[in-house]
């Protein structure tokens, strides 16, 4: 079979964090009942204006930013002309010769390579209704509450040559609109998606074969495996001296194979014009400069940063900026635990496991920074034992108590006091004088078992590093008594 090249490029729209819709005053919630938030506008309706939404604007300036485009001013929304049941304009408000961001760039790490992917666009636009067949009963419906929502489209050049480069690139794009609190990345209810374009070429062979858009593709799984599966369809169609077809095709999750929807259009089909009822929106430097100061750490510093400052491994600092909220909590935790790789391990440990347990994000975390803080300086400061911590997180996580409040409740204070310890080991010393006798003759590893004796006996309260110290000063004395 002839070696091909891989060559992808992706389209994303990401629905912005609006509470309206771009161009009226109707509902962006999640979860209405079909066709209850719409109104004239949504649809279209004779004698009605759009009016543009500025918050829209802002959010895609500032995502521009963050992508190292350049802003367009001014830009300019345009008619994108078709017919489908969805839409009942007969065209969507799209933009098309004079998008608002252009030409920008994002790095990328797939393996131990960092990848640089241009980005062509990132146009606003309104999106579409939703169409729902119900094949058993012969019928279909139409749900328009989705006409007017927000979409900021952003599109790459062909620079990806794999799936997982594909993978890495969407979890690195939706990592930083989540910093930027432009969108809330929820791929399952449709605010974030993905319609990757994919062809093949001879290795070495300089023009690009025909492409092929993929739909309906709604995890960073399920767009490996539809990539995947295209990648492997091409191949075998082009080995047996076929053609592909410029076409459009579904990914069927439950078969595990794209089926075709039509063919795949061009921009002279949609009969674009700019829009009548909306002006080119001017945007001045000023106001893109005040823009640029209102962005936050991006991911990738915040990392770096993490490293460099507070000495984590890079495992830590990627898992910890993984999100922004986790990431001020970390830093709100060291703030007060000055020790990040201590306040790193029960955050990567007993917190996530306790949030993903009760199925809750950090935000909502009953166990602030300051309780956790708190827990930790027990531990350090051998109020309680490690072992003991790590046993009744869980419990201290669901609870309202301070730490050092529940500990009392619960008698889980550690034994440090020297005369408390003594007494212990003097009772275990004396009741095993056979043992006392091998370890004086050289047998240095039954330490272990005075220690557990002592741990037994105190129902696991006493210090274990006091123990040992003064079980082998004990050990090592002359006056053990038979």
């Amino acid at each position: 079979m002839p070696a091909y090249e891989v060559v992808i490029g992706l389209e994303v729209h990401a629905q912005l964090r609006t509470r309206s819709k771009l161009f009226c005053g109707c509902s962006t919630a999640f979860g209405a009942k079909p066709n209850t938030q719409t109104c004239p506008v949504c649809l279209g309706l004779p004698g009605v204006l759009p009016v543009l939404n500025m918050m829209v604007v802002e959010m895609a300036v500032r995502t521009g930013l963050a992508l190292n485009c350049t802003i367009t001013t001014p830009n300019q929304f345009a008619r994108k002309n078709y017919f489908y049941p969805d839409l009942p304009k007969g065209y969507q408000i799209s933009q098309f010769d004079r998008p608002i961001c252009q030409n920008g760039w994002l790095e990328i790490d797939e393996g131990s390579a960092t990848q640089r992917v241009c980005i062509r666009r990132a146009h606003l636009e309104e999106d579409a209704g939703k169409n729902i067949h119900q094949a058993e009963a012969g019928v279909s419906h139409v749900d328009v509450n989705r006409c007017g929502m927000p979409l900021l489209e952003i599109v790459t050049e062909p620079d990806l040559r794999s799936s997982d480069g594909a993978v890495a690139y969407l979890k690195t794009l939706r990592d930083i609109l989540l910093y930027l609190d432009v969108c809330d990345g929820n791929m399952e209810e449709g605010s974030l998606r993905c319609e990757p374009n994919i062809s093949l070429r001879l290795k070495g062979q300089d023009s690009f074969g025909t492409k092929v858009e993929l739909k309906n593709i709604n995890s960073f799984k399920f767009v490996k495996h539809a990539l995947d599966y295209e990648i492997q369809r091409q191949e075998t169609v082009l080995a047996d001296g076929g053609t592909i077809d410029q076409e459009t095709r579904s990914w069927d999750a439950e078969r595990g194979v794209s089926v075709v929807m039509r063919s795949k259009e061009e921009a002279h089909d949609y009969r674009y014009f700019p829009e009548p009822d909306l002006m080119p929106i001017e945007i001045s430097p000023q106001r893109i400069d005040i823009l640029r100061l209102s962005l936050p750490e991006l991911p990738e510093a915040k990392r770096n940063r993490f490293i460099a400052e507070y000495k984590l491994p890079a495992y830590d600092a990627v898992l910890l900026t993984s999100s922004r909220p986790l990431a001020d909590y970390f830093e709100a935790c060291v703030a007060g635990f000055p020790n990040p790789k201590t306040v790193s391990n029960w955050i990567m440990g007993e917190l996530l496991h306790a949030l993903k347990n009760d199925n809750c994000d950090v935000i909502a975390s009953p166990m602030k920074p300051d309780r956790l803080i708190a827990l930790m300086k027990l531990v350090d400061d051998q109020t309680i034992s490690l072992k003991t911590a790590r046993e009744v997180f869980l419990d201290l996580f669901r609870s309202q108590q301070m730490p050092k409040d529940f500990i009392q409740e619960h008698g889980l204070m550690q034994i440090s006091d020297d005369g408390t310890l003594d007494t212990l080991i003097d009772e275990i010393v004396h009741t095993h004088p056979k043992q006392c006798a091998e370890y004086q003759s050289g047998k240095d590893n039954l330490l272990g078992f005075f220690v557990g004796q002592v741990m037994k006996a105190s129902k696991g309260k006493a210090n274990p590093q006091k123990v040992n110290t003064l079980m082998r000063q004990r050990l090592m004395s002359e006056n053990i008594q038979s």
